[in-house]
């Protein structure tokens, strides 16, 4: 096993494992910058989104409807003690 480990301290370093660490570092490096670029583009769309939101509900206003009930079918309850009871 000693003689195996002589052999490989003897031998030369192949040159792609010695740019290893310069690729690697380098591939970081750029995935460190496109995360960065991702979040500020997420903050400016949600910006975006939240304005357009908020101009649309302000600029679009729906006229006030009354709300009907939400029984048609059912009358007003003859057993009821008052009419404050019925919803109608």
């Amino acid at each position: 096993m000693d003689d195996e480990f002589r052999k490989l301290h003897a031998a030369a370093m192949p040159s792609a494992l010695d740019a290893l660490d310069d690729r690697v570092l380098a591939a970081l490096a750029v995935r460190k910058r496109e995360a960065a670029a991702t979040r500020r583009l997420m903050a400016v769309a949600a910006l975006v989104s939240l304005g357009g939101g908020m101009v649309g509900g302000s600029i679009f206003v729906p006229t006030a409807v009354e709300a009907k009930p939400l029984m048609p079918l059912i009358p007003a309850s003859p057993l009821a003690p008052s009419t404050i009871l019925d919803a109608r």
